[in-house]
């Protein structure tokens, strides 16, 4: 069932992600965006070459090659290994995030892996930014937490419950030499 979840957050994400970068493109303005929450959000378009905070910019096709490597990294290794409905979901978020800013490198102008990507998300003092940043910068959080929180083993693939039942099986059977020479 979380494999399926992490299937349709990264589906749903990369859609999400997809359709507010078409929504930002028709109706936003560069040279006059708009304000929301009292200023604190500004909706500022621009074409992003780079990376985050626009570092990278002349490095757009080694990016989009990373892109692909880490996007291929967490399809082929890391989900299929994944064992925790927190490291599933965290799978799932990854993907919608790389998947995003890749389908610009891919599709935009000028070119295939040379692609700008749409931000348009704008803090006081910080990048401007995109939903599929959002969901890589949440999977990082995730990161963070699950390590120092640990996770949860009840994921319901059982393979936490079967090693844990198997140690308490051998245990039971095998004896300490001491204990069974007093018998």
């Amino acid at each position: 069932m979380w494999r399926a979840t992490a299937a349709a957050i990264a589906v749903g994400g990369l859609a999400l992600d997809q359709v507010t970068k078409a929504l930002a493109e028709r109706h936003l303005d560069p040279l006059n965006p708009p304000s929301c929450l009292g200023g604190f959000l500004k909706l500022q378009l621009i074409h992003n070459s780079g990376a985050a905070f626009s570092m990278g910019s002349g490095a757009t096709m080694a990016i989009s090659i990373f892109a692909v490597i880490a996007l291929t990294a967490v399809l082929v290794w890391v989900m299929p290994g994944a064992r925790h409905r927190w490291s599933l979901i965290s799978c799932g978020m990854v993907l919608a995030g790389i998947s995003g800013n890749l389908v610009d490198r891919i599709w935009r102008a000028p070119g295939p892996l040379r692609g700008h990507v749409v931000d348009f998300i704008s803090l006081p003092h910080f990048a401007i930014f995109n939903v599929a940043d959002v969901f890589i910068t949440v999977t990082a959080v995730l990161a963070v937490v699950m390590s120092i929180f640990g996770h949860d083993d009840t994921s319901g693939s059982g393979v936490a419950d079967a090693r844990t039942s198997d140690r308490a099986g051998e245990e039971a059977t095998h004896e300490h030499p001491a204990r069974s020479r007093r018998r």
